[in-house]
């Protein structure tokens, strides 16, 4: 008969970190070359700066920095570390994969194929052995997909200290002559630490998608650029993600009325808040890192959640409600307790 390791009960968030790019844009600069103004662009998205990469970051960099200050913020060595998750759509590279990578700079400092940097000594890493790596791409609900692989990972004992991280470039596939698009990306990244524990901390996930508008949100072949239909988007959110959110919260086993905090997937204000309503969450701390950090796809909630978090804005152990959704047309969410402090 075949063994299965014995996993743990369950796991928990013990960090969060994030990285965005130096370089802002605001709405006047997208002004200058597109035809739009700021008060268009925030009457209808709720977006009044974003983040942009310069050309020679990518996916990954920001991925590994995201995770070096969740592991910092947890205080976790990256030598502990037995899987890396990493949930993006905009990775340049395929193989090595972006965790990796990720994996990799974390040892060493450096991305594969670089040079070690000037004084220090070339890392012996014959007798190592890394880390599980794993990519995600469901686009936008990709971090939900990626905690609920790592969770499981962790209870079904195939790891006890994993990364889980939402890193997008989107500037890199956006048409900036398209003003529906181009007002809404952004870059980043964000990250969580999690832990196996006695006693269950993160619910279970709860996925799906939605065959009917599967080609709603696209990067596609030979343009490689990011394009959607608004209107089935935003229509799909107004009448159907309450319905998808309320299965995830009745996954965990609490209620409603028990989630103190919504990390949404950070697509647009006027998607947002109407889901606060419908599941009657809009007097709760609901994150809007949207108005600063724009649309960063797999990031968003991570990147919002760890924001927040790190501004003392989100509090200790409460249960959250992340939920994702986007490319695809998929969909994903589990319920958290926040960590403490």
């Amino acid at each position: 008969m075949l063994t299965l390791p014995a996993g743990a009960a369950g796991s928990r968030i013990v960090g969060l970190g994030h990285h965005q790019p130096a370089k802002v844009m605001t709405n006047d600069d997208i002004a200058r070359f597109v035809e739009t103004n700021d008060e268009w662009i925030r009457s209808r998205t709720g977006i009044v700066t974003r983040h942009v990469a310069a050309d020679d970051v990518s996916v990954a960099d920001m991925a590994t920095a995201a995770a070096e200050h969740a592991l910092a913020d947890a205080g976790v060595a990256s030598d502990d570390v037995d899987l890396v998750v990493v949930a993006t759509a905009t990775a340049a590279d395929r193989s090595p994969n972006t965790a990796g990578r990720v994996a990799y700079a974390l040892r060493t400092g450096v991305q594969p194929g670089a040079s070690t940097p000037e004084g220090e000594e070339e890392p012996d890493l014959r007798d190592v052995v890394g880390p599980g790596v794993i990519d995600v791409n469901t686009a936008c609900s990709g971090f939900a997909y990626a905690v609920g692989i790592a969770d499981q990972a962790i209870r079904a004992g195939s790891a006890r200290t994993a990364v889980v991280i939402g890193s997008e470039k989107l500037t890199a596939v956006t048409d900036w002559s398209d003003r529906s698009t181009c007002i809404l990306t952004a870059d980043g990244a964000g990250a969580v630490v999690l832990q196996a524990a006695e006693e269950p901390a993160v619910g279970p996930v709860v996925w799906g998608s939605e065959p009917e508008i599967t080609p709603a949100v696209r990067i596609e072949a030979p343009d490689d650029r990011f394009a959607q239909d608004g209107r089935a988007v935003f229509k799909w959110a107004i009448t159907r993600a309450a319905d998808r959110a309320r299965r995830v919260v009745e996954a965990s086993g609490l209620g409603l009325d028990d989630i103190q905090v919504l990390v949404a997937h950070q697509a647009n204000l006027r998607i947002i808040e109407p889901l606060a309503k419908s599941l009657g969450m809009e007097d709760r701390v609901v994150v809007t890192d949207i108005t600063e950090s724009g649309n960063t796809s797999a990031a968003s909630i991570p990147l919002g959640m760890s924001k927040w978090w790190h501004a003392g804005r989100l509090p200790e152990g409460a249960p959250a409600l992340l939920f994702g959704f986007g490319g695809g047309f998929t969909w994903a969410g589990q319920v958290v307790l926040t960590p403490q402090r």
